[in-house]
């Protein structure tokens, strides 16, 4: 295969994967934050997905208040706003048709019929009363779509890229995830501890997939420490951001080795730097020094290990990288 092709093709393996994890983990985020808004700062809550995504400019050209009906329309149906489940699915499905001479029939055909099942909903669709129904539909759709390429595309260069781009994606998330909600949970002092507070801090923990798997380490306890320090740096949760940064480079050092490449000594320099600060702090240090300020240092660092791999692998100029950069993340 002609090197211009290849280059052209993992980077389409690559954001076919970050795509469909970035709309099951918008999805996963939407569903909770029903939780998240019955209590007295709904509104507040909604904003912070908003607020999670860096899309306040452009929603807010839109729309008045960040009301719970204007925050899930924009998020899944808005063809318009390119960080809409709508729209992420919809670059997914570009990438896989330029992919159709590499992945499987049965990848192509579930993303393409996942995908009009979404550009078919409908008003009712997104009341209230189904929205549960209609997150789990999108959820398992994603989780579908990781289960054929699993079962289904063949373990060649392409693979590793797709898992590349599925951990970069997924570590990033995790970080907006509890960047957000951490600050924004944070109770007053009377309320540390209630039932009230313990609930918002579960259902954080279900909107990364990480609740009985945090519970089987923590039994009887959950605290704002616990939970981002299970989501950081627990090395057994497959969403925690040092399992996502490792599996990365494990998969870089393996696609390099297994393949002869020469390129991407940048992004693997940048992913031992990342690696060796989050296996080095503890939780509590961390919240010491500031999460918010640890957290921003990784997404840079995840940017970063993505420019590396883009100019190594997929072709970009720097110029062209960074222009591609903003318009994805």
């Amino acid at each position: 295969m002609p090197d211009v092709l290849l280059a052209r093709y993992a980077d389409c393996i690559f954001w076919l994967a970050r795509y469909v994890e970035r709309a099951e983990n918008l999805a996963r985020i939407l569903d909770v934050n029903e939780t998240f808004s019955r209590d007295s700062r709904g509104g507040q809550n909604w904003r912070s997905i908003v607020q999670l995504n860096s899309d306040e400019e452009r929603f807010f050209a839109g729309h008045d208040a960040a009301a719970a009906h204007n925050v899930v329309n924009f998020y899944v149906v808005d063809g318009d706003n390119p960080t809409s489940i709508v729209s992420t699915i919809r670059y997914a499905r570009e990438n896989a048709r330029t992919l159709r001479p590499l992945i499987s029939t049965e990848m192509w055909v579930q993303l393409n019929v996942f995908y009009n099942r979404l550009t078919e909903l409908r008003t009712e669709d997104l009341a209230p009363g189904n929205l549960a129904a209609l997150f789990a539909m999108i959820k398992e759709a994603c989780q579908t779509h990781t289960g054929i390429t699993e079962g289904t595309f063949f373990r060649d260069q392409g693979w590793y890229f797709y898992q590349i781009g599925r951990y970069i994606e997924r570590a990033d998330q995790t970080t907006r995830l509890l960047d957000i909600k951490y600050h924004l949970l944070l109770p007053s002092p009377s309320d540390v501890g209630s039932p009230v507070d313990v609930s918002q801090w579960n259902a954080l923990l279900r909107s990364a997939a990480g609740y009985h798997a945090y519970r089987r380490l923590h039994a009887a306890s959950t605290t704002p420490a616990r939970v981002a320090g299970f989501m950081l740096l627990n090395n057994a949760f497959p969403r925690s951001v040092h399992h996502c940064v490792r599996e990365v480079g494990r998969l870089l050092g393996e696609v390099k080795s297994h393949h002869g490449l020469r390129n991407g000594n940048d992004a693997a320099e940048e992913l031992d730097r990342l690696q060796a600060v989050l296996g080095t702090f503890e939780i509590a240090a961390i919240l010491r020094s500031g999460l918010h300020e640890f957290l921003d240092s990784i997404q840079r660092q995840l940017m970063a290990v993505t420019r590396e791999l883009s100019i190594a692998f997929f072709g970009y100029t720097p110029e062209a990288q960074q222009a591609q950069t903003a318009n994805s993340q």
